[in-house]
């Protein structure tokens, strides 16, 4: 029986750094994939070239950073004691043996005083054109999704804040057109110059204020930011927003769709999720000439009730037809873009049907259309055309592989880093080498 002695530790060897890693490492293949001295380009406007001590070489602190999220390491002072033992990072790294590596605060500083989120969305840009010259990326067709990731911050230190609610991209556009339709009915236009500065009341951390309160479903409760995520067919991220955990994921659509249309004019389809599923946002895309992509919604309210389709309305006569026969004729069009008809209170009140229309004391059933709700129509012509249904199921294959694997594989189930400036979109995003 063999024995290995300990003695062995102190012997010296003649060993070469190459022939400790393996040939078919990741970190191999990546380094014979990407030109990293490209980074000097991108960030050599930040350095002196005759003052001061010698720097970190700029493309180590970025394989570092590229190393921890590739192997799941939770934080920049784990990662730099992985690299001073780990030769696979060695030599990726280019430092020798017996050479010291970086400390776990010179990236710190790095990140925090030097290289800003748009630096660090160059080089995610620069590795991403690479990968479209090669061939691999297909633009044609994006997947869109929201993800939340855990904020380092406690629930039980929380303080309630009334908070101004923050103004619609559309906005002034969608006024515009109710005070037209308005008019069209005879109605005074509304003055929005007029209008009180609406507040809410939200629950804001004292440790990391930019993040918010996310709880959805079975997930517990806590303080989180969401992060809006685009991938194209093959699984490559194609950008990233990051927002506070409260922000709904059709409201975060607006900034990430305009960067991805300013980046890849070829997008012809965007497929998303039901909650994504807004007026808006299917006249943002249809008018931009491209598809949108959603799924059947499940209509809210009472199962009790009348369906919202069962209430027919009619575009000629500009009304609605209740599933009695009855008319609910025009009444006002409000602030929110939505169009009001009433019935009338003496039809509705004998109705045998009432109890499963309305409880209103005046006997009254209010339905609402928006006017924008003719592209919903179009969005679920589409959603019924079967190449736009294939696409649809793909959505698991993509974005939610995407999903899985950074918060399965790359520590991204939740962050250390406190406040929306230090934590860039492309934070989340340094997943394309395990694709």
């Amino acid at each position: 029986m063999l024995k290995t002695g300990k003695e062995e530790r102190t012997q010296i060897e003649m060993v070469c750094l190459e022939d400790l890693v393996p040939k078919d490492h990741i970190l191999r293949k990546i380094d014979a994939a990407i030109d990293f001295t490209h980074i000097y380009d991108l960030v050599g406007d930040l350095y002196c070239p005759d003052n001061g001590r010698p720097s970190i070489d700029p493309a180590v602190i970025f394989k570092m950073t590229l190393i921890q999220h590739i192997f799941g390491i939770p934080s920049l002072r784990k990662t730099a004691e992985e690299v001073r033992a780990n030769v696979y990072y060695r030599r990726f790294l280019g430092y020798m043996l017996q050479e010291q590596t970086p400390h776990f605060s010179t990236l710190s500083y790095n990140f925090r005083n030097r290289y800003t989120a748009e630096t660090v969305e160059e080089i995610f840009y620069w590795i991403l054109s690479e990968i479209e010259k090669a061939g691999y990326l297909s633009p044609e067709t994006v997947f869109v999704d929201g993800t939340h990731i855990k904020a380092n911050a406690n629930l039980k230190k929380a303080v309630k804040k009334a908070v101004p609610k923050a103004a619609k991209m559309y906005e002034e556009q969608l006024m515009q057109e109710i005070n037209e339709d308005r008019e069209a009915h005879g109605k005074k236009p509304f003055d929005n110059d007029n209008k009180p500065q609406e507040e809410s009341i939200v629950s804001v951390s004292a440790t990391d204020p930019d993040s918010g309160v996310f709880h959805k479903g079975e997930h517990k409760k806590c303080f989180a930011y969401t992060a809006q995520t685009a991938c194209d067919e093959h699984g490559y991220v194609m950008d990233v927003t990051v927002d506070p955990g409260n922000t709904h994921d059709s409201a975060a659509f607006d900034e990430l769709y305009e960067r991805l249309i300013k980046k890849h004019s070829e997008i012809e389809n965007v497929v998303m999720d039901a909650g994504y599923k807004t007026p808006w946002i299917s006249k943002k895309v249809i008018d931009d000439g491209r598809i949108p992509v959603l799924p059947y919604k499940r209509p809210m309210g009472n199962k009790d009730y009348f369906r919202p389709y069962e209430y027919v309305y009619d575009e000629y006569y500009d009304c609605v037809i209740c599933p009695e026969n009855k008319i609910l004729s025009y009444s006002t069009t409000n602030r929110e873009g939505y169009k009001e008809f009433k019935s009338k209170s003496y039809q509705c009140k004998n109705c045998p049907s009432r109890s499963k229309c309305t409880k209103n004391a005046k006997f009254e059933k209010t339905v609402t259309k928006h006017i924008w709700s003719d592209y919903l129509e179009k969005v679920e012509d589409i959603r019924h055309t079967p190449v736009y249904r294939e696409l649809y199921e793909k959505r698991k294959e993509t974005i939610e592989r995407v999903f899985a694997d950074a918060k399965e594989k790359h520590s991204m189930r939740y962050t250390y880093i406190r406040g929306l400036s230090r934590l860039p979109p492309k934070t989340c995003v340094n997943l394309q080498s395990d694709v």
